[in-house]
């Protein structure tokens, strides 16, 4: 049997195809004149009340100093250098809170499935707290917590050796950079493939058989087993740089300040909350006569949610969860309630000092924008890898 022929596009007003094109046209066309009118009609008042604009002040020294970034940087240096340490800070803050902020949510969702009672209503009073505290007073609290409670420099809290907590902020230790480094990232990513490939082994043979083999830890042990091989072939570099306390500070090793502590924390169990219930509400979506049939199979609980219940509830659970990612990436521009130098503190500091307001907000607009784009865009990606298909 022939496939019928494809329609033909009809250039027609008769056309509805061809009319929503038009009319979609059109929409953009007005939208388009309406905003150079009004950014027109602003540039024009701006300049007959002689009020500078555009981003030429971008090249000029900045004049101000910023506590804490990943990059060094001084006064000298130029505004869009500091919206680079800005957005650096951003960054710095947001990846780390969704990775927290997801092993965080799953295990608090999976507890509120639990049949221990006191795990299970502990799971739920989290939640209900945590997602009823508005975001802002929580980090109120916790700076609270970090500048107030902790004890002072010279007396730190000492959890681990070489790690010191006080109201300083964490410090600790840090591995010096050396060349033979390079040995051990690229063994790190040898092991992640290496890890990926016994998983990809795992489920091939669980799905042949209906046996599952070990999955994480041999592929953990594949991961630093690697990752140890390419330590010992760059030479096997040792030196760690350990802080020490003085009788002023602590000084040396890696470190963290309170205001990024409390950032980090606070979006962390904030978002948490949101996405124990995105993970909860994904499982119990997925027909009981699933956990029946892992039963009749003789799994553990621990296989049904890894193998049968999380594959399927993930179509559930990625939208929302999307949703969760980009309000994090866009809370964290709270940070400038608790002195953190984020991409917003930064542009407030340029508007004061340039008067270019329009730039400055268009610019941390824009940002955001990108940001928030491009994690849908990763998510869609991973969404349509994980989503059931249809035979």
């Amino acid at each position: 049997m022939s496939t019928p022929p494809p329609p033909k596009r009809q250039w027609s007003w008769r056309s509805q195809a061809f009319r929503g094109l038009v009319y979609q046209i059109l929409a953009i066309l007005v939208l388009v004149l309406a905003m150079g009118y009004l950014m027109s009609n602003t540039f024009a008042n701006m300049r007959a009340r002689g009020i500078q604009s555009g981003f030429d002040f971008f090249l000029q020294p900045a004049g101000f100093g910023i506590g804490e970034s990943l990059i060094e940087f001084d006064s000298s240096q130029s505004y869009l250098m500091a919206y680079v340490i800005g957005l650096t800070n951003t960054l710095r803050v947001a990846l780390v809170g969704l990775v927290l902020a997801t092993l965080l949510g799953t295990l608090i969702g999976i507890g509120r499935l639990t049949k221990n009672t006191l795990v299970k209503s502990l799971c739920a009073s989290y939640v209900e707290v945590t997602r009823n505290i508005p975001l802002l007073l929580q980090l109120f609290m916790w700076y609270f917590a970090m500048t107030e409670l902790l004890p002072p420099i010279e007396s730190p809290l000492k959890p681990l050796a070489g790690v010191f907590f006080s109201k300083n902020g964490l410090q600790y230790p840090l591995p010096v950079w050396e060349p033979g480094h390079w040995g051990t990232l690229i063994g790190l990513c040898v092991g992640i493939g290496a890890w990926k490939f016994w998983s990809r082994h795992v489920k091939q043979h669980f799905e042949a058989t209906g046996y599952t083999k070990p999955s994480f830890l041999p592929g953990l042990g594949l991961f630093v087993l690697f990752g140890v091989i390419g330590w010992l072939i760059g030479g096997a570099p040792s030196e760690i740089d350990i802080p020490e306390v003085t009788e002023i500070n602590v000084v040396g090793g890696g470190s963290v300040t309170p205001e990024y502590l409390t950032l980090l924390i606070g979006l962390t169990v904030y978002t948490s909350g949101y996405i124990a219930e995105v993970v909860r509400a994904g499982i119990q979506s997925v027909s009981f006569g699933q956990h029946e049939a892992a039963v009749a199979l003789g799994l553990k609980r621990t296989q049904e949610l890894r193998l049968i219940q999380l594959p399927q509830a993930m179509r559930v659970i990625i939208p929302p969860l999307t949703s969760q990612y980009l309000n994090l990436i866009k809370n964290s521009s709270l940070a400038v309630a608790v002195g953190y130098p984020d991409l917003v503190s930064i542009s407030s500091t340029a508007l004061n000092q340039t008067g270019r307001a329009i730039e400055c907000i268009a610019l941390v607009m824009l940002i955001y924008l990108s940001l928030s784009l491009l994690t849908s865009a990763l998510m869609n990606i991973y969404n349509r890898r994980v989503r059931i298909k249809d035979r």
